[in-house]
Parts: structure tokens; sequence; C-alpha cells
């Protein structure tokens, strides 16, 4: 299913699996830890429900303490076995019951639980956004793999400030403010964010 545009009113932000003893195995995990906490608290100030997903906890423990402190109350861990967010049926509960048709997605690892998860929702005719520097595997390689596979699949990947700017829409958004001050204090050494579109 292709998507020209990308709506708050019609996201749900699904945060996969980023857990304690998976999370330090990670190429580049402090930037996909720090892109999913970007999306997650830009989804919060914007609307956006977010649902957070946990492979099996018992073993690979909880989500890692920053995103857990994020997320709050408002967005409860889902404990899973299938490697596909989808093949959990209180998951797939809460997806159809948020009434959204765009699942974005961010979180490890991108070759399994990732991809599985973006399958098992256009599967399910459901459209499906992937935050690319949101995403991680242990090794490059599966996770070049993995967003090549989702976007042939027809996904659309997008960045963690493209997918909050499309959300935003213009700067008169009353919550512009608030996402363009979690831009800049997530991007330091980068040049601020323009004021208007």
């Amino acid at each position: 299913m292709s998507i020209l545009s990308i709506d708050s009113e019609d996201s749900l932000l699904l945060v996969v699996d980023v857990q304690e003893k998976l999370w330090p195995h990670i190429a580049n995990k402090e930037e996909v830890r720090d892109r999913c906490s970007l999306v997650l608290q830009g989804a919060r100030s914007l609307g956006v429900p977010v649902l957070v997903s946990e492979q099996y906890p018992r073993g690979l423990g909880p989500t890692v303490a920053l995103l857990r402190a994020l997320q709050g109350d408002c967005a409860p861990a889902y404990e899973k076995l299938a490697f596909g967010c989808l093949g959990e049926p209180a998951l797939v509960e809460a997806i159809e019951k948020s009434q959204r048709r765009c699942l974005v997605v961010c979180g490890i690892e991108a070759h399994v639980c990732v991809l599985q998860t973006v399958l098992g929702a256009l599967g399910a005719g459901l459209q499906a956004a992937v935050v690319a520097d949101a995403v991680g595997s242990r090794h490059g390689e599966d996770r070049r793999l993995a967003l090549d596979r989702m976007k042939q699949a027809g996904a659309i990947l997008v960045s963690a400030e493209m997918i909050l700017f499309e959300w935003l829409k213009t700067a008169g958004h009353p919550a512009f403010k608030a996402v363009s001050a979690l831009i800049k204090q997530s991007a330091p050494g980068r040049r601020g964010v323009r004021e208007s579109g």
C-alpha cells in the first residue's frame, strides 16, 4: 500500500524490543536509542499513540531505562514470543482498537523483529513507515538488507526528524515549538531547526 503522506491522526508508533540484554550488542546503539527516544517524545507531544513490545523479557530484560521512563504509564509494554509483533494477539488487538492505519516502527533488531513486524503489518493491510535511523541490528549488513527488504515489500523509509515534521505539517501547529525543542536537544552538534517550512 503506497503512502503519499503520513498523518499524525492516522499514525500509531510501535517501539520494538529495545531491551536491556539486546541493546548493548547493537551497532550504533546510542544513536538508535536516542532516535527512538526522539520519536517517542515527539509522538507524545503530538498525541500519536505509542505501543511498546518486549521479546521474552524474562530472558532479554525489560525495555532500556531511558525509553521506559519516557513511555511511562501511557504505553505499557506488551510481552511476546513471536518475532513479529502481529504474531502477538494482544498487540494485534491494541493496533485494531486504535483504529489507526499507519504503523510507524522503530527498534531492534531490524532484520528479525522489526522486519517481521513490518511484513505482518503490510500483510494485514496496514501502511508501514520505518524510522530508518531508529532501527538497528548487531551487524550493519543485516540492517541494510532488512531496510531494503522492507522498502521492496511496500514500507516507506523515514528518518526521525522526517516523521516528526511530517506529523507537524506546519510551523503553525500547536506542538511545533515543543517538537522543535526536542529535535534541537537531540542533535546539539547540528544547526538549529528552521522556524518555518
